[in-house]
Order: structure tokens, then sequence, then C-alpha cells
């Protein structure tokens, strides 16, 4: 099959990736140049090197002109990473007019699909990962879960506490959670409210008794 075809089908995984699945989804305008261009930029230099006659050192030499380069941007999340490595995948498939039409074409499908599907909304919404900074020193983690299971109507799966300043009275962790449903944040909520009206009234109890 011609090179314009794998070309074709690589330039409308891309805009399918970067124009339906991540823009929708992340909303990070910078990334939509960083992403056509690595997969463009990719694509050409596989094809250049896979139809070209070239010695091993100079395939050496274009590989070690790209590890040169180093991304200077700001922090990218693991999806980030993942939408970042699936535009390169792209770009090789497109890049060997070798490899049979079927399976590059499949390929290609396939790297799509699972990114997707990975990255749905609705797959795990509930489901969080989150840095907290509590504003009082605990190295007790049962007691950490506690308080940030109230604090956040959630239900704590990990927590690891990172830091414990004492100077600051600070505590930093980092919590997986799970959201809870309304109706149980609801209950949450009022149950909160309840065991803070209690120790109020329990304390205007002391206060008064010690006036008398």
């Amino acid at each position: 099959m011609s090179a314009f075809a794998f070309i074709a089908a690589d330039l409308v995984a891309i805009v399918v990736m970067v124009f339906a699945l991540y823009f929708p989804r992340h909303r990070r305008k910078d990334m939509i140049v960083a992403f056509l261009s690595i997969n463009v930029g990719v694509m050409g230099v596989t094809y250049a090197m896979s139809t070209t006659e070239l010695s091993l050192g100079f395939g050496l030499g274009i590989f070690a002109v790209l590890s040169i380069i180093r991304l200077r941007s700001t922090e990218m999340g693991h999806a980030e990473i993942a939408y970042y490595f699936t535009a390169i995948a792209l770009g090789l498939l497109g890049g060997f007019p070798s490899v049979t039409a079927p399976v590059s074409f499949t390929l290609m499908a396939v790297l799509l699909t699972v990114i997707a599907i990975g990255d749905h909304p609705a797959l795990f919404s509930r489901t969080r990962q989150q840095m907290m900074v509590l504003d009082t020193p605990m190295t007790d983690e049962s007691m950490a879960k506690d308080l940030l299971a109230s604090m956040l109507h959630a239900k704590i799966h990990t927590l690891d506490i990172r830091k414990v300043d004492l100077v600051s009275d600070t505590t930093l962790c980092e919590v997986r959670f799970t959201r809870l449903p309304e109706d149980d944040a609801r209950t949450s909520e009022s149950g909160d409210a309840r065991i803070g009206s209690d120790a109020a009234r329990a304390e205007e109890v002391r206060t008064a008794g010690g006036a008398r």
C-alpha cells in the first residue's frame, strides 16, 4: 500500500486523539501543538530512516541528537504522559510503510481505543488522589484517616504521611480515596454536625458548672 495511506492514517489518528479525546477531557491548549508536532516529527524521521539506506552511525547520531532535547515545561500528569507516548507510537506506526497496512491500522485503532477507555471520565469517577496539609501534627495514621474521612466525606483507601512539621504544626500526607454518594455524604455531614453540637453543649455545661 502507498506510503500516503500510512501518513493519512496517522494524521487521522492523531487528530482524533487530540481533538476528540484529549482536549475535551483535559482542556490544556498548550499540549495540542506538542502532541501534533511530536507525532508528525516522529513519523517523518521514522519514514526517512526506513526508506533510505543509512549507515548505523548516522542512525545512532540522529537518535543522539533527539536524546539531548529536554522538555522544559510545566509538570505533566500521568494521563498526559500516556497521551504523549500514544502520539509517539502513532507516529512510529505511520512512518513504517514496510509494516502491512492491516497490522499498522489495527494497532493505531487499538491505541486510540485503549486511551479512550482508560481516560474516560466515567471510569472510577469517584476515586481521587490528593495531597493534603493538615493544620495539626499527626503521626497516627488511623487518626489521620478518620479526620480526612470526615473532612472529605469519603472512604479512605490508603494514606501516606509524608511530612510532620512540629514547628508550624502541620502534617503533609498523600491520600487515595473514593467519594461517598450524596446521600451518604449528607448523613456523614449531619453526623459531624450532631457530634459538634453535642461537644459544644458539653463544653457549655462544664463552663456553667465551673462558674457556679
